[in-house]
């Protein structure tokens, strides 16, 4: 099996605000001296670890992302009929096993059952809960340190064994990304926009107050955005506990994910969803390398899809003669062709 996938993307997207800065207007990047769209690896890893893709194909390996774990403990102790004392005490016994509590003493709107930081739990973790919940709802006694043990490293989590876990308070339960995703840039020169938008009140009927209901501004942007992954399946294989078949089931939902799963920023306002429209894999041991040099130069012209393809293909080509076979083998395929699909992917990449 060759360690290394990499996927390279091209996705275009309509006027849209997939993932906004802290001012609300669409993240950019200089590149190459020139203003990009950009779509941040932390949305795009979000958008695809919460999709129906990932819902349908991975279920029951899927962990949750939450500091608010200790109040769904304790609520779940409370419908066991624990009193509320008890549920409390426990709940914070429990999840402080994966993270420092926010308090010590009880705080309005539960916060003293929340801990600081995300923590990501697994499936196993999450059994582990549930189990010492029912033992204790039954026997009323307070757990044990050896009942508290339930930090364990997942091996059933699919999204954990690609994007990565970090405990700060507990690093031996850590587990490394075997799945690193790059910020999704513009192969071309953008200027964001902005919308100006009102809306009307259906009950002004204009007697005295003729104006808008509501007036606004968004900003949007649209273009051709290159994206890059690189999979390193050995570490993927070893996190999920050498399992085979959930490896090959998580990389054929990671490639559906990657191609046709769009961020949910904004899409009410411009439903802006896409599938990629080209995807190029490449396998091998070979040490990775993005292709996004491809686009220090902005694409210009009518044809930018033919052009970003065109640039990727005589990038990949250049770095082969320097450096050597940079990739084992590689497929793509080209929705502007017809060239390829995406069950080829798919089979090229788990195989």
């Amino acid at each position: 099996m060759s360690r290394f996938v990499q996927l390279h993307l091209l996705v275009s997207y309509p006027p849209s605000n997939l993932n906004r800065d802290d001012t609300g207007r669409p993240k950019t990047a200089m590149i190459g001296d020139a203003n990009r769209l950009r779509i941040s690896s932390q949305s795009l890893k979000r958008a695809w670890r919460t999709s129906d893709v990932f819902e349908s194909t991975l279920q029951g390996h899927i962990g949750i992302r939450t500091k608010e774990m200790g109040e769904k403990i304790y609520d779940m102790f409370l419908k066991k009929e624990v009193s509320e004392k008890k549920a409390r005490e426990w709940a914070k016994l429990i999840v402080g096993q994966f993270g420092k509590l926010k308090s010590d003493k009880k705080t309005e709107n539960n916060q003293d059952l929340h801990i600081e930081q995300l923590a990501h739990f697994g499936p196993e973790e999450q059994a582990a809960i549930e189990i010492l919940m029912d033992k204790l709802s039954v026997s009323g006694e307070n757990p044990t340190e050896e009942d508290l043990k339930l930090l364990r490293k997942p091996r059933q989590a699919a999204d954990i064994a690609m994007f990565g876990r970090m405990l700060a308070s507990s690093p031996a339960f850590n587990v490394e990304a075997a799945v690193q995703v790059a910020h999704a840039i513009t192969i071309h020169k953008v200027a964001v926009e902005d919308d100006y938008f009102s809306a009307v009140d259906d009950l002004n009927r204009g007697e005295e107050d003729v104006g808008a209901g509501h007036i606004g501004e968004a900003g949007f942007g649209a273009g051709v955005f290159y994206l890059y992954l690189c999979i390193n399946r050995e570490l993927l294989l070893e996190n999920l506990g050498n399992d085979a078949a959930l490896t090959a089931k998580t990389l054929q939902a990671l490639v559906h994910a990657a191609t046709k799963v769009s961020p949910t920023g904004k899409q009410n306002s411009f439903a802006s969803r896409a599938y990629a429209a080209y995807a190029l894999a490449e396998k091998g041991d070979q040490q990775p390398r993005s292709l996004a040099q491809a686009f220090l130069k902005p694409v210009t012209g009518g044809d930018m899809l033919e052009r970003a393809v065109n640039e990727l293909t005589k990038r990949y080509k250049n770095f082969d003669a320097v450096y050597g076979a940079c990739s084992d083998s590689r497929y793509q395929f080209n929705v502007e062709t017809g060239e390829g699909n995406l069950h080829e992917l798919v089979k090229f990449v788990t195989e």
